[in-house]
């Protein structure tokens, strides 16, 4: 048994140190001196880029014809605060999951308590979300025109009259499927 140790250890050995023999011809250079013509962007400028996928005054119009969008990002959430939507204010949450999938979606939901329903958009299989108990506010989730799963939340003021958020949600979904096309 230990000679057996001994010849797996010296081989896994051998492996190592044959693949430390290689050289590379040429000097290390900082990052970004390559001499080439690539640039790197240390702005971070376009981190955000998925926030624009619909205008503010587009999302306002949706929710309910308001004016006044503020928009804000916080970890992979895209958030807009609603001034003047009916029922006195509202709030709008875009994600966009490059790895999510439906199920994945539906099994967190189930988790949560939250209520899942199948719908259509677009031709494709989606899910429309509700919290128990709450009209306030939906959630929509369809499968992005590439790859993962794009989803939009609607929440108005709670126990105010407004429109259902499901049909805004929806038709904030479709959109940013049309624009990623």
């Amino acid at each position: 048994m230990r000679a057996g140790r001994i010849a797996a250890t010296a081989l896994l050995l051998t492996l190592a140190l044959a693949g430390c023999g290689d050289k590379i011809e040429g000097s290390a250079q900082p990052l970004g001196q390559g001499g080439g013509d690539e640039t790197i962007n240390t702005d971070f400028d376009k981190l955000l880029r998925e926030c624009e996928v619909v205008a503010g005054d587009k999302i306002g119009e949706i929710v309910g014809n308001a004016k006044f969008v503020t928009g804000s990002f916080s970890g992979a959430v895209c958030m807009w605060d609603i001034e003047d939507a009916p029922g006195g204010g509202a709030m709008a949450s875009l994600n966009w999951y490059e790895m999510g999938t439906l199920n994945n979606e539906k099994t967190t939901n189930d988790k949560l308590g939250y209520l899942s329903g199948d719908i259509t958009v677009q031709g494709r299989r989606a899910l429309q979300v509700r919290r128990p108990g709450d009209n306030d506010s939906c959630g929509v989730t369809a499968p992005a025109a590439d790859v993962g799963v794009v989803g939009w939340w609607i929440n108005y003021k709670p126990g105010s009259a407004h429109p259902d958020p499901c049909v805004a949600a929806q038709k904030l979904v479709e959109l940013t499927l049309d624009l990623a096309r």
